[in-house]
Order: structure tokens, then C-alpha cells, then sequence
């Protein structure tokens, strides 16, 4: 029986030994085989996948759609078109780019806040020419 243990699986895909286990009860990767001794032995393309795993994450997927994309991709037959890569990432784009809007507006916001010389947010609230929109804040994205 071969394989890699936990130990140099997590090393070699730049996790964490405990993640191996979590994803493991999160579906994201199948249990391991066990040596006579106990240990996981993980088959080496687990070191990829937890890659993938890592870089899905980093381009703002959860590990939920992480899961959802893994498994669209196991299944390729029958899938839904919206099950994919393709469109998955362009949900996310849109998503993302909902988010930049919004901090857009918020850094605009916090300028204009600087430039009127708001240095006291109480204060600031009562004045007429006061930039902070008090009355609107809960309306953006979160």
C-alpha cells in the first residue's frame, strides 16, 4: 500500500495538516486508504486538488461552490449550465464587480469626508454639507 501521509501531503500543497481532515468532512476530498499502521496515505494527486482547492478560494470561491465545482466536474454528463467553470466564474465577476462599485463609492465617500474637513463623525452628521450619506449607509452590498 502506498501513498503520501498527511504530513507531506499538507506540506507539499501548502496547507495546514488539520485542513486535510476538514475538507475530508466537507466532502472537498475522499478519505484516504490507512497503512497497517493507521496513517492516511493520500494518492498524490490529492496534492493537486488541494491546490485547486487554494486557488478556487483565492479567486473568492467558497468552499461550498468549491464543492460544487468539483463535483459538476466529476459529473460532466447530464450537468446543468450553470454548473460549470464558465459559469460559475462569471456569477463571480459580476459579484466581484458589485463589490468594487460599492468600495468605489465608499472611498469616493471617505474623500470627499477628508476634503471637508469631517474630523468628528457626530458632528459631522448634524451639518447640512455634511458628505457621509447617514440616511443611506445600510444600502450597500455585503
Amino acid at each position: 500500500m502506498s501513498g503520501l501521509r498527511s504530513g507531506q501531503v499538507a506540506a507539499a500543497a501548502g496547507v495546514n495538516p488539520q485542513t486535510l481532515r476538514y475538507y475530508e468532512r466537507r466532502g472537498l476530498l475522499a478519505e484516504p486508504d490507512r497503512s497497517l499502521g493507521g496513517h492516511r496515505l493520500y494518492p498524490t494527486e490529492t496534492v493537486t486538488l488541494l491546490k485547486v482547492i487554494k486557488a478556487a478560494q483565492r479567486l473568492g470561491f467558497t468552499l461550498d461552490e468549491v464543492a460544487e465545482l468539483l463535483d459538476a466536474g466529476e459529473h460532466r454528463h447530464g450537468r446543468h449550465a450553470d454548473a460549470g467553470l464558465r459559469a460559475r466564474a462569471q456569477a463571480k465577476i459580476a459579484e466581484i464587480e458589485a463589490k468594487i462599485a460599492d468600495l468605489q463609492v465608499i472611498a469616493d465617500t471617505l474623500r470627499a469626508a477628508v476634503k471637508a474637513g469631517c474630523d468628528d463623525l457626530v458632528e459631522c452628521a448634524g451639518q447640512p454639507c455634511c458628505p457621509i450619506p447617514f440616511t443611506t449607509m445600510g444600502t450597500v452590498h455585503g
